[in-house]
């Protein structure tokens, strides 16, 4: 009889799983949203390097419409007043196949459900039990329906409810004391940037991040400042925070701004039931200055469908090792960048900016702190 599994969560993470079992595998399995629907909306924008690209090609993602995705050849870092400071080329670690990649969230949900979205994807499934049941595990969702299955995947975000209900120890997630603004620019205004390549721009307590989402000139913003609270009603407090060491930067802030706490995974733990996984932010939240969380939900995926599909002993701890090992890489350069874009000291961003300069041009040290990201 075939395996069964519980897909919890259609994000990236699950719906990049569901696509590789349906595509490489005769597993049954079932996804399921707790929402009534995907949302595709416009969406902010996601940035894929070559890690995942790679996998996405084996489903099929290197047939996608190329209208609506960006190869960025590069990235400029400046100051916070547009001057540039260096700038790193992105081409070193792409191959005719699989190139870095920017593009709208909701374009890759919308490539990612075609393959499972009718038969195999159910919305509006809440769990509300969970047992054990002849060495199966019986889920039971709030609209009294249940599935008795062999495994379990928890893709439900950095707040999981699935860990909720499978784990005594908790892994709640701790704000960051950030806050991301997103919108989407039709032009680049004022800025001095160049609209083929990403461009960051480091601030004091700030930073601000602008790439290419499609062939259409639609670019992506997206600008974490620091912030000891978050306060939706305060959002126009914040701009102004930037604003103010750059007037230029005005503009960009015009349209309709989306805001959201920054939060991440203070400590990982592994699944205490072996017959339970977590793939994607629910298995670990990174920050977001290393553009990896999307990357690392399909690593996740990848890594635990390989080791179901070879049915190797000890698949737990076989997926926990090499999780926690490529999270642990991610999670410090992520820290780090983090750190090293906020500077507020004057001095520290010109001692900052001189390392960068000299750093960037050691193919040594990118290839260690990037390569080990970019390339598997």
């Amino acid at each position: 009889m075939k395996k069964k599994i519980a897909i919890i969560g259609a994000g990236i993470a699950g719906l990049t799983l569901a696509n590789l079992i349906k595509k490489n595998s005769d597993y049954d399995f079932m996804l399921y949203e707790k929402q009534e629907s995907l949302s595709l909306d416009e969406g902010y924008g996601i940035q894929l390097s070559t890690n995942s690209i790679k996998i996405l090609n084996t489903i099929g993602f290197d047939k996608i419409d190329n209208n609506k995705i960006f190869h960025p050849i590069g990235v400029d870092f400046y100051n916070i007043q547009n001057k540039k400071i260096c700038e790193l080329d992105l081409t070193q670690f792409n191959t005719i196949e699989n190139k870095h990649t920017t593009l709208q969230r909701s374009t890759l949900i919308e490539f990612l459900k075609d393959n499972v979205y009718t038969q195999h994807l159910r919305f509006g499934k809440k769990i509300k039990e969970v047992s054990e049941l002849k060495g199966k595990v019986l889920i039971k969702f709030d609209d009294n329906t249940n599935d008795l299955v062999d495994i379990v995947v928890g893709a439900d975000g950095i707040f999981s409810n699935t860990r909720s209900f499978f784990e005594k120890k908790k892994n709640e997630p701790k704000f960051k004391k950030a806050i991301a603004l997103r919108t989407i620019l039709k032009t680049k205004s004022e800025l001095k940037i160049d609209e083929q390549r990403i461009s960051i721009m480091m601030g004091k307590n700030c930073h601000i991040v602008i790439y290419p989402l499609n062939q259409n000139k639609e670019l992506n913003l997206v600008c974490i400042i620091r912030d000891n609270k978050y306060d939706p009603d305060n959002i126009k407090s914040l701009v102004s925070r930037v604003v103010a060491q750059n007037s230029d930067l005005e503009k960009i802030f015009e349209g309709e701004l989306k805001s959201w706490p920054l939060y991440f995974t203070t400590k990982i733990h592994p699944s205490t039931n072996s017959k339970v996984f977590y793939i994607g932010d629910a298995f670990n939240g990174f920050l977001p200055t290393l553009a990896q969380g999307a990357g690392q939900s399909i690593e996740s995926a990848y890594e635990l469908f390989n080791l179901i599909k070879e049915d190797k002993e000890d698949i737990q701890k076989a997926y926990y090792q090499e999780r926690l090992r490529r999270a642990k890489i991610v999670r410090r350069r992520s820290n780090f960048n983090f750190f090293v874009f906020h500077f507020s000291s004057t001095i520290m961003q010109v001692i900052r900016n001189f390392f960068m300069k000299f750093l960037i041009k050691k193919k040594s040290f990118i290839g260690s702190y990037l390569g080990t990201v970019y390339k598997r």
